[in-house]
């Protein structure tokens, strides 16, 4: 069977981009703001576009940190992609202005240090080691829209669980691309606009649901 996929429609995101994408990768595909759906289903998509108070904003209305927090406390699988991935740190700040965010993993997302912003278009990755998005793709090149991302990592993980697994990419200064925190993960940038290789990372990720 298919596995069943939400994307969580809190007005912020290419929502039908991701629909498609997640649909050609073998998932079926609901794209509602509807709690019990996206707390029940088996894989939940948080996408994310724009200004991170916004997200917040958006996000706090339909209960999305709510929602995301009970489904990994019951270890059901998430995945944040772009503004959907920063809103996950303790922290963003843009034009001066500190907004909290749903606080899963220790950081502040940040205005990258680069000599053009923003970092729009193709770029590689260092995959973690072991990394399960990107088994068979480390070489691969993903698309990126940003100007902000977490700049550090600074979570400490003691045994016996197992920690975090940290992809990077650089545009002006290393940041972090991707994560995977069993069942939190997330890319800073879009696979669904990202050809083969996104798909290809989609469906990894449906694999491990």
């Amino acid at each position: 069977m298919k596995p069943s996929v939400v994307v969580l429609d809190y007005g912020s995101g290419n929502l039908r981009s991701a629909e498609r994408a997640l649909e050609r990768a073998g998932a079926n595909v609901t794209v509602t703001a509807d709690r019990r759906a996206a707390e029940e289903c088996d894989g939940l998509v948080v996408p994310g576009v724009g200004a991170y108070e916004a997200c917040m904003k958006g996000l706090e209305a339909v209960h999305g940190p709510t929602i995301i927090g009970r489904r990994l406390s019951g270890g059901r699988s998430v995945l944040g992609i772009c503004v959907g991935m920063q809103v996950l740190f303790d922290y963003g700040v843009e034009h001066g202005v500190t907004t909290r965010g749903c606080a899963e993993w220790p950081g502040t997302v940040e205005r990258l240090h680069a000599p053009v912003l923003p970092h729009m278009g193709w770029n590689t990755v260092s995959a973690a080691a072991g990394s399960t998005l990107f088994a068979g793709i480390e070489s691969e090149r993903f698309y990126f829209v940003h100007s902000y991302a977490a700049r550090t990592w600074d979570l400490q993980v003691n045994e016996p669980f197992l920690p975090p697994r940290v992809t990077w990419a650089e545009h002006g200064e290393p940041f972090v691309a991707a994560v995977e925190n069993q069942a939190l993960c997330a890319t800073q940038f879009h696979p669904e606009k990202s050809g083969d290789a996104g798909a290809a990372l989609l469906r990894n990720w449906l694999h491990t649901l």
